[in-house]
């Protein structure tokens, strides 16, 4: 059973669904957003909360604040930091509900959440278990390595300007996200039109300021002694799989690593059965059903 829900987090109301399993709870629950700009229809593609749900599990799957049906400004700005508080307001939600067990929480996020996950799981006692796919660990790092030197310091020229352009009361550059010829936009463009939801290819120029500052891996050692679970795709060059792979060396105890073949959006896609079979066996053995 699916039903619209709605928490607040930062004084801002986010929109989601909640997924109850068949039969009596309270059961455990999971957390679940989508990555970089990501609404939460594109779930519905590649539906992964419906396989936890289907395995007993209650899931929360929501809209980051500034994106999709959540509320907040300005529009499609991305702020890692409070995309992770979001996530734990969202535990918060899930605590508080009658149907789901506070004592047996995971979260589980992919992508740029994939990062926000580390993060959260390191800091938010409250969770019982990780998973973590193709996910972010160096804004700094990405974003070095995908931009020459010039390019660079022509960013920080920008943000620059606007800063003192919001300061005089103009509204945020506002930038396209992804290239037309990206991995990124192929995907989306693949999608039924229902499926891309509200998404479009843009967020706001300083979103990528956050997105140079951020390091959701820096303290990964501090998940354990909760489980964790990174799931890698090899050839991942968007978020790229060796730094992945040197981030889960880092990691203590519990932890698994499972590796699948193709690049990032392989995960969604012809490996989606292996990465949401793993994902949803790692949350059972560790928050049971």
């Amino acid at each position: 059973m699916r039903q619209d829900v709605e928490f607040v987090s930062e004084g801002v109301l986010l929109r989601g669904w909640l997924l109850l399993p068949e039969g009596a709870g309270p059961h455990p629950g999971v957390v679940v957003t989508g990555g970089f700009g990501g609404v939460k229809e594109v779930f519905l593609a590649h539906d992964y909360p419906q396989v936890f749900c289907d395995a007993g599990l209650a899931v929360l799957v929501y809209d980051h604040i500034n994106c999709g049906a959540s509320e907040g400004l300005p529009r499609r700005e991305l702020d890692p930091i409070k995309q992770q508080r979001g996530y734990k307001d969202a535990i918060t939600f899930l605590a508080a509900h009658p149907g789901v067990d506070a004592e047996r929480i995971g979260i589980w996020g992919t992508s740029y959440s994939g990062g926000h996950v580390l993060a959260v799981g390191a800091a938010d006692r409250r969770v019982r278990c990780v998973v973590s796919q193709a996910m972010t660990i160096s804004g700094r790092d990405n974003t070095i390595a995908r931009n020459t030197p010039a390019q660079v310091v022509d960013l920080h020229r920008r943000l620059a300007e606007d800063r003192l352009g919001q300061a005089r009361g103009e509204p945020p550059v506002v930038v396209q996200a992804f290239a037309d010829d990206s991995d990124t936009v192929a995907y989306m463009t693949k999608l039924p039109e229902e499926h891309r939801g509200p998404w479009r290819n843009e967020i706001t120029l300083r979103s990528w300021e956050h997105y140079a500052e951020y390091e959701p891996a820096a303290f990964i050692e501090r998940i354990s002694p909760r489980p964790l679970l990174m799931i890698v795709p090899t050839g991942d060059t968007m978020t790229p799989a060796s730094d992945a792979l040197a981030a889960y060396e880092r990691a203590l105890e519990p932890k698994r690593l499972v590796t699948v073949p193709g690049d990032h959006y392989a995960v969604y896609e012809e490996q989606f059965e292996v990465t949401s079979t793993a994902a949803r066996d790692w949350f059972l053995e560790h928050l049971g059903s």
